[in-house]
């Protein structure tokens, strides 16, 4: 899959790739991120297929990766034909709302196969709307295949809009996927017997104005869980300094992982300083604190990794860049807000008991789950639209 930069020439957009092209058009920020996923798990299936992802500038994003991003053509029966006639996408993914007349009617006009995921009914209208627009009922109604949040979005789609042919199936959101990270089973295991009963807890991409912070919150953790271990892993593995100085200046008992030296019982700190191992860290600790999240200007760390690994998220209020994913999961009681030094320690000392930290741990696996669930009836369809194309 050919990865490219977006466009900054509207008169001269990137060449089409040859292969099948999937256009998916992101309405929110969260679509955008679930966009990159789809792109990633059609690459596996199909290494040919190449993803055109368009949006509002706000939301498209910053690191394309694979993916062709470009910004929305404009409603204008010329400027989609125009996009449309270039691209030649083999099926177009829409997601939510927004919708856009005039490039749904060209897309259908071409005959692509219109797909509407993650529909919503509060999406679909606008406050004080008695009667949906004839503009936005037409172009409902270009849709093949609907993919609804709830049972109340597909009654409206049935009753309100008239889609009395058009499969509709009620999937729950669809958000990126939750994936697991990669470990070494053997680290895994024999760290396991030698920390068996100790309470654990981690903080993840530790950012370096952050040390401090999290240093004190385990301060007060050791006072009422003495045997408690701390593992740190540094948002940089490559600048290690700061972390170094600041735990000899704790006086905390600490080792290096990249020296090679495996905790015993008077360890208090794991500074894990080893690119690529963080999948091993979340494993073994059920309590996670999200670093880059407490200083000001931060955009937060992925929430999706520890919910991944089945662990319990904590994280502060600078998340910007994953506001909506950090609101699911603490929605569903999966993951708390702290903001500094004391809130960190009072919410570890809270959840560090087994058994809740396994009741916010499960919360978290089961959204992660869901979101997956979601994203493979979405893949399933996709590459059945386009086996259907290739035969016909």
């Amino acid at each position: 899959m050919a990865g490219r930069e977006p466009s900054t020439d509207s008169t001269a957009p990137p060449a089409r790739p040859e292969g099948e092209v999937v256009w998916c058009h992101a309405t929110t920020r969260t679509h955008s991120d679930v966009a990159l996923h789809l792109a990633d798990r059609l690459a596996h299936a199909r290494p040919d297929i190449h993803v055109l992802l368009t949006g509002a500038p706000d939301i498209l994003p910053d690191e394309p990766g694979s993916v062709y991003v470009l910004p929305t053509p404009a409603d204008s029966s010329g400027a989609a034909q125009a996009f449309v006639n270039h691209w030649r996408p083999d099926i177009c993914v829409w997601t939510a709302g927004d919708l856009k007349p005039a490039i749904l009617a060209a897309a259908h006009r071409t005959g692509i196969p219109l797909y509407l995921v993650d529909a919503d009914e509060s999406r679909l209208t606008q406050p004080g709307w008695r009667l949906l627009p004839n503009s936005s009922r037409g172009a409902l109604r270009r849709f093949s295949f609907i993919m609804a949040r709830t049972p109340g979005t597909e009654t409206f789609l049935r009753r309100r809009v008239g889609l009395r042919d058009v499969a509709i199936r009620v999937t729950g959101a669809l958000r990126e996927e939750s994936k697991p990270l990669p470990y070494t089973e053997s680290d895994r295991e024999e760290l396991t017997g030698l920390l068996r009963g100790r309470p654990i807890w981690l903080a993840a991409r530790l950012h370096v104005d952050e040390i401090d912070t999290v240093l004190e919150a385990n301060e007060a953790v050791i006072g009422m869980s003495h045997r408690v271990l701390l593992v740190i892993v540094p948002a940089n593995p490559e600048d290690t300094a700061p972390y170094h100085e600041a735990l000899k200046a704790s006086g905390l008992r600490y080792i290096t992982w990249s020296d090679g030296a495996l905790p015993d019982e008077t360890t208090q700190v794991i500074l894990a300083d080893t690119k690529g191992e963080l999948g091993l860290w979340y494993r073994i600790s059920p309590i996670c604190f999200m670093g880059s999240s407490l200083i000001a200007g931060a955009h937060g760390s992925d929430p999706n990794e520890p919910a991944a690994h089945g662990s319990a998220i904590l994280y502060g209020p600078n998340i910007r860049t994953y506001l909506a994913a950090y609101s699911r999961f603490a929605e569903a009681g999966a993951a708390r807000i702290v903001r500094d030094a004391h809130t960190l320690a009072e919410a570890v000392q809270r959840i560090i008991p087994p058994d809740q930290s396994a009741a916010m741990a499960h919360a978290a696996w089961d959204v992660a789950t869901q979101s997956a669930a979601v994203m493979d009836q979405l893949v399933d369809a996709i590459l059945l639209a386009l086996d259907e194309r290739t035969v016909a």
